[in-house]
């Protein structure tokens, strides 16, 4: 779904249809549906204290950071002098619920439908694109597994020439080249959940055999109390897996790595698993390696 975030009580006048334009200084050229997200920002301390601004809300209870209704976006006014002039002479509520100058843009809303059960989310700055999870899942379809080196060559399995050829891919390059290892399709899975606010987590999993040191990436989030694994590279536990704790599906996967992908033959020190941040596109392994190890070192006995 298309969604714009607005600063409260802004999103909340737009839910209540008490404000039927929204005003920006940029140009949109997108029509259509539209979803309103309230941010979680405080409201500006000049709105606060503008008294026949904030009147028109005084009846309704704020939401912020959640999606709380649905409109249409039908058109995108350029204001002149005179525009500004009508508005400010003829439509007084919407004049102090926007910012009314020439040069800037009226973005016109019509069939305003409040959700029944808001979206927790984010939000982001223009207008930006919200998935569940399960569309995300539908929008890594696609995908398969393997790799791009430096050169743009494509390679279908982890071979001897990886170590010193891979480079990590962005968002954009692995949904254009459709393909990835699970380092490059976290990083594709990261990006269509940024505007989730379900405390999404990316966890690096290595075995430091003094050889390959397999490693597997891999994505979670937390929503209504449940934990939930991501998965898309692996295969053979494709899917959204749901958990009562953090510790039960962290144990899981481990476990699932030890025996499917060491064959149960390890040492258990030998074994790390890292929370790492978003890195930078474009390292080679050595580096990503480097960044996940900067990260967390996870001891599930303390989680």
């Amino acid at each position: 779904m298309k969604v714009l975030s607005l600063t409260e009580p802004c999103a909340t006048l737009i839910k209540e249809k008490r404000k039927l334009i929204e005003t920006r200084s940029w140009k949109t050229d997108y029509r259509g549906e539209l979803y309103i997200h309230a941010s979680a920002t405080k409201i500006p301390k000049d709105w606060k204290e503008d008294k026949e601004f904030m009147a028109l809300v005084n009846d309704v209870p704020l939401n912020f950071g959640n999606i709380i209704c649905k409109c249409n976006l039908v058109d995108c006014v350029y204001m002149t002098k005179e525009y500004v002039e009508n508005m400010k002479k003829n439509n007084h509520q919407e004049y102090i619920c926007g910012k009314y100058e020439e040069g800037r843009y009226a973005w016109i809303l019509n069939d305003i439908t409040p959700l029944e059960t808001p979206i927790k989310a984010k939000g982001q700055l223009n207008i930006w694109n919200y998935y569940n999870e399960l569309e995300i899942m539908n929008l890594m379809k696609d995908i398969e597994y393997g790799w791009i080196d430096k050169n743009n060559t494509k390679h279908n399995f982890v071979d001897e020439t990886y170590s010193n050829n891979y480079v990590l891919q962005s968002p954009n390059e692995v949904i254009n080249n459709k393909i990835g290892v699970c380092w490059d399709q976290v990083e594709l899975e990261r990006y269509y959940f940024k505007g989730n606010d379900w405390n999404i987590k990316t966890y690096f999993l290595v075995y430091y055999d003094g050889d390959k040191c397999p490693t597997h990436t891999f994505l979670t989030f937390e929503k209504n109390n449940k934990y939930y694994w991501f998965e898309h590279s692996w295969e053979k536990f494709r899917g959204i897996h749901e958990y009562e704790s953090l510790k039960k599906m962290l144990l899981d996967i481990r476990n699932k790595f030890i025996k499917h992908e060491l064959n149960n033959d390890y040492f258990s020190k030998n074994l790390v698993l890292h929370e790492y941040k978003k890195p930078r596109y474009h390292i080679t392994v050595e580096e990503f390696f480097k960044h996940c190890e900067s990260g967390v070192n996870i001891l599930l006995e303390d989680i």
